[in-house]
């Protein structure tokens, strides 16, 4: 499913230090790539950024391509850590989409040029955004899955589900946490978590619910 360049990556660092410098080479790389787009960064302007001669990049990269799909494996590390401790003590699946919801935004406010590094890479490397996408659905398809068993939650198709939550949560944070970056993000959250537990169906009168 995702994209591996034909060598494979270079072996991990041997020593702390070594670890050091290659994630101050994954950070500039994060926050050029972020800034300038992924065309207009150069491994120059990584290394200049790392303040790291470019001689060393090639010690724990082979090409900017392969320093993209490593902050794309860092995206979805970060977070999907992130959102399972904010959601890890919910009641339920609906309090966990609402604390989910808030998280999310949170983070891409927080991490604007790693969202960004995300974007950039369907035009670089197309597998490994779809991979992005695609394990991210497939853990928030079984967990709605679960929830749906536990009675939580409507019976429904939980892969569009998962695809459809996505997009709302993926659109919702573009405009509320990266196009404005400093307005609240508390009635943005709740708005979006409304329609996704209630929908744009207009609540039933009280003539339809008594008859």
């Amino acid at each position: 499913m995702t994209q591996v360049h034909p060598a494979g990556p270079l072996p991990a660092p041997k020593t702390k230090r070594g670890e050091r410098t290659r994630q101050k080479i994954l950070d500039a790389a994060e926050r050029e790539i972020g800034a300038r787009g992924f065309s207009d960064a150069s491994i120059a302007t990584i290394t200049a950024e790392a303040a790291v001669a470019q001689g060393t990049f090639y010690l724990y990269f082979r090409s900017k391509e392969e320093v993209l799909r490593e902050l794309v494996l860092r995206m979805g590390r970060r977070l999907r850590h992130h959102l399972t401790r904010a959601t890890m003590d919910a009641p339920d699946r609906l309090q966990a989409e609402r604390l989910g919801i808030r998280a999310f935004l949170q983070f891409v406010r927080d991490n604007p040029n790693l969202y960004r590094v995300v974007a950039e890479s369907q035009f670089v490397d197309p597998a490994i955004h779809r991979a992005y996408y695609e394990e991210f659905a497939a853990g928030y398809r079984a967990g709605l899955e679960e929830a749906e068993t536990r009675g939580e939650i409507s019976a429904g198709d939980a892969e569009v589900r998962a695809w459809a939550l996505m997009g709302v949560t993926d659109m919702v944070g573009r405009r509320y946490s990266l196009y404005d970056e400093h307005g609240p993000l508390d009635a943005a959250a709740e708005a979006a978590y409304d329609f996704i537990a209630r929908g744009i169906a207009p609540a039933p009168s009280r003539r339809d619910r008594h008859g």
